[in-house]
């Protein structure tokens, strides 16, 4: 078994295998060119956006480092410490849940602890609609 010569040489196919021409030098300054002058027209409009923002906003009096007074931000302020603010919570709903109080003193409701409302349920039962009378359920067949 005879293999063909075109693939045992180590001959290169048509041509020297490297590039023959140079680099376009026109095509790769005026590339630089364009490059640099979108370059500075991108810094000075960024330049010009900030100052607008500057002068549109205003971020209020400077902070010196002899304050030794912290002054909040203005509301609506980030938590500070989330875990702590849901703990609080979890108390204020455990309380509420587990408490006598007014729920409206208008109205005379009043909010009785959920364990006791529980109880009360057990002992007298759920609602139950009266069934409407005869004639008026026929008129709806």
């Amino acid at each position: 078994m005879q293999k063909s010569t075109s693939e045992n040489s180590h001959t290169p196919a048509q041509g020297p295998g490297y590039e023959t021409r140079d680099v376009n030098i026109r095509g790769a300054y005026t590339f630089a060119l364009v490059l640099f002058t979108v370059l500075v027209v991108v810094i000075f409009a960024m330049r010009g956006l900030f100052w607008h923002f500057e002068s549109t906003q205003p971020l209020g009096p400077q902070t010196t480092p002899f304050k030794s007074t912290r002054e909040l931000p203005p509301t609506p302020r980030l938590q500070v410490d989330p875990r702590q603010d849901l703990a609080h919570m979890k108390e204020q709903q455990e309380e509420i849940l587990n408490s006598y109080g007014w729920a409206d003193r208008g109205t005379g409701k009043v909010r009785i602890p959920i364990d006791r409302a529980m109880d009360l349920l057990l002992q007298r039962g759920l609602p139950v609609r009266q069934q409407p009378p005869a004639k008026e359920s026929q008129k709806a067949q």
